[in-house]
């Protein structure tokens, strides 16, 4: 903890934009918060959810004690306990699971509550120790990893172009986002390119903020993303656009592909599309002719059955033009892989003894119920609240409430998934302990000093894990290391990007750009393919049973299901005032986000004789939500709209709108399909709630 005056540290939250920001404290007391102005990316502004985060750190409701569960699960009955007594209990419980079962009976189920490398998912917190426990592997699947697949086997890796170049760009097509909510200090950035003359396209289902700000919005079928993009390229080589010498240089399986655009017509594609030929045409002729054009795709673009497919395609789009040759030009899924600190330092799985077996976040209801040799016998969750955020919340719930099962949550505020519980931990808050962060959607490293001493008796995650293995009489040096030297180990790599980037120097400055180049070109020198090349037809892609080719693959449910029962396909993005689930619980951001809403177009309103403000149940076979109808043509016909991240229990829901949702698996890496998921919604009559 620093004196008072003012404090450098940086956003925790799962979102591209990685802010910087300044905690001014007076006696001990974190006073004030902005954006740090010097940020090249941040420029002083923070998000509506994140400008009041001392408040939220500060809320009433705030975990600050351990906990032990008094009630039945999911009542949220607890007692206050001490540390040692709580970390008693967890060490005893799961020495005697894993010597029952064997170490891969625990599950530690890690979320992104904060993305830092020494307290979050991006280094892994707590691996070390699950790494000598034997512990089955947690794989966080349940956000971007379809689309990470997909780029990897057209471009060799998940990173994209540098966001601050999109002031380059001449054509911009934000596919799938809604930058304004979810990634909005980019949009400074294409402001300046729309000064220069360039034209923006938002292409989403939904009207959102960004697609009401752009020059021009298409909205296409969920899931059907990829085929627009074929079609798109079919009027560029009508036009005998594609870039030749590029394909000629830098392109591997052009002919294949080739033939495949040819199979995707306007004609074709409006169909698939739910658009009007005119619209794909004249899009693809502004294509055909404007360089650079830069693309920028984000997660809710790949939550379905050809989520990884769609990106493959889109990185191939790119390469059809020739723009990933031109500063402002490619596209841009996430710049994560651009730091390249040493994260096997922090994670060293060379403690396991053997391999493990790999459990998927997004298959937690499947994980807990399922026979297994061993079955999960011990959960410990920290930096998710599964109850509000997996799919198939029912079975979510049934695997919870298994009596035999031990579920330890580490949390900050009683969320559904608390109300499960054992054992409950308080942990830190970002102004109260140390970490590192990088954005995924900038190429920034930042430096989170704690600014004020912890609340009450909480935690941080690295303490927590140390005095859990004090507890359980491990010996393992490397679990006991401190936060500094975890930070020391992160940058202790010989990279010319990070070149004297020490802890010290972070520390003082707070922030630093990665050594890459302005305007950075990714790609310039080749890909890091097999081949060196941009590859349409991968090798890679055959060997893992996939299609080698890029093309389409369409939603499983969405798309020509079948199912009349369920006509309409519910989509769920991110809430202008939460973070996930984070923020649901905080007044006033709870008060102007409003109650659940669900948005149907007119027509599809009037065809259920519903009207504006009705109270209605969406749901389908694998459950049902409550929220009040709002009847807007921002919606596309067939499309349902609500957001994602309320709490059930404030609401007195059941669920919320993963209620719906399937646990099955996207095409590539076992990602999650909350978009490819069909419902039906009626009028609520017996005042039940969802």
């Amino acid at each position: 903890m620093q004196a008072d005056g003012e404090i450098l540290g940086a956003c925790p939250l799962d979102c591209p934009d990685g802010c910087a920001w300044v905690v001014g404290v007076k006696d001990g007391r974190a006073v004030s918060l902005r954006g740090s102005r010097e940020h090249p990316f941040t420029r002083g502004a923070l998000c509506v959810k994140v400008s009041r985060y001392l408040e939220h750190a500060q809320a009433s409701d705030r975990l600050l004690h351990p906990l032990r569960r008094v009630g039945e699960k999911g009542e949220g009955r607890f007692e206050r306990i001490g540390w040692d007594d709580a970390l008693g209990e967890i060490a005893e419980r799961l020495q005697a699971i894993s010597a029952q079962w064997g170490g891969e009976a625990v599950w530690p189920y890690q979320g992104t509550g904060t993305m830092g490398y020494l307290q979050g998912l991006e280094g892994r917190c707590g691996s070390r120790l699950w790494n000598v426990l034997g512990a089955s592997e947690h794989v966080p699947s349940i956000c971007s990893i379809a689309g990470s697949y997909g780029l990897r086997y057209a471009t060799g890796t998940n990173c994209g172009i540098d966001p601050e170049s999109f002031a380059l760009s001449k054509l911009i097509l934000l596919w799938g986002t809604n930058t304004l909510t979810s990634h909005h200090h980019m949009w400074k950035f294409m402001q300046t390119a729309r000064k220069r003359g360039a034209h923006l396209v938002a292409i989403d289902p939904l009207r959102t903020r960004t697609a009401e700000q752009a020059d021009e919005h298409i909205a296409p079928i969920p899931g059907t993303d990829a085929a627009l993009a074929l079609g798109l390229l079919n009027v560029v080589l009508d036009r005998g656009a594609e870039d030749r010498g590029y394909l000629e240089r830098h392109t591997l399986g052009w002919e294949q592909f080739r033939a495949r655009i040819e199979q995707f017509p306007p004609e074709r594609c409006a169909q698939i599309t739910g658009l009007h030929v005119r619209q794909i045409v004249d899009l693809g002729e502004r294509l055909a002719s404007t360089r650079p054009t830069g693309i920028r795709a984000s997660m809710g673009l790949q939550r379905h059955a050809g989520g990884g497919m769609t990106l493959r395609t889109l990185a191939s789009l790119c390469a059809v033009t020739g723009d990933w040759q031109y500063p402002g030009g490619g596209l841009v899924y996430s710049t994560s892989g651009y730091f390249r600190g040493n994260r096997e330092a922090l994670w060293r799985d060379d403690l396991r003894s053997r391999p493990v077996r790999e459990l998927l976040m997004t298959r937690l209801g499947d994980g807990l119920l399922r026979v297994d040799d061993p079955p999960v016998k011990a959960l410990f969750v920290y930096g998710a609240n599964p109850m509000a955020s997996n799919p198939h919340t029912e079975k979510v719930r049934r695997g919870l409430s298994r009596t035999d099962l031990f579920t330890v949550v580490v949390e900050q505020f009683p969320t559904d998934t608390v109300d499960y519980a054992d054992i409950v931990l308080p942990s830190t808050m970002q102004t109260e302990h140390l970490d590192i962060h990088d954005g995924y959607g900038h190429l920034y490293l930042a430096w989170n000093e704690p600014a004020v001493a912890a609340a009450g008796e909480c935690l941080p995650h690295t303490e927590i894990f140390r005095r859990l293995a004090r507890h359980m009489g491990l010996t393992e040096p490397c679990l006991f290391d401190s936060d500094e030297q975890l930070a020391h180990q992160l940058l202790d790599v010989d990279d010319p990007t990070l070149a004297g980037v020490t802890p010290e120097r972070l520390r003082r400055d707070g922030w630093v750009r990665l050594g890459y180049p302005q305007p950075f070109v990714p790609f310039a020198t080749g890909f890091p393919t097999p081949s060196g090349k941009l590859e349409f037809y991968s090798e890679t892609a055959a060997r893992d049973g996939l299609d080698p080719l890029a093309g389409y693959t369409p939603p499983l449910e969405v798309v020509d299901s079948g199912d009349r029962r369920h006509p309409l396909s519910l989509i769920a993005p991110a809430s202008h005032f939460f973070m996930n689930s984070m923020f649901a619980n905080k007044p006033d951001l709870l008060a102007r986000a409003g109650n659940p809403q669900l948005t149907l177009h007119p027509d599809d309103a009037a065809r259920r004789h519903l009207c504006e403000g009705q109270r209605v149940r969406i749901g389908n076979d694998r459950g049902s939500f409550e929220a009040v109808l709002a009847v807007d043509d921002r919606v596309r016909p067939g499309v349902a709209a609500t957001v994602k991240g309320y709490w059930p229990k404030l609401h007195g829901m059941r669920a919320n709108a993963n209620a719906t949702v399937d646990e099955r698996d996207s095409d590539m890496g076992g990602g999650a399909v909350y978009h490819d998921n069909r419902v039906e919604v009626e009028a609520v009559t017996d005042g039940g709630a969802g």
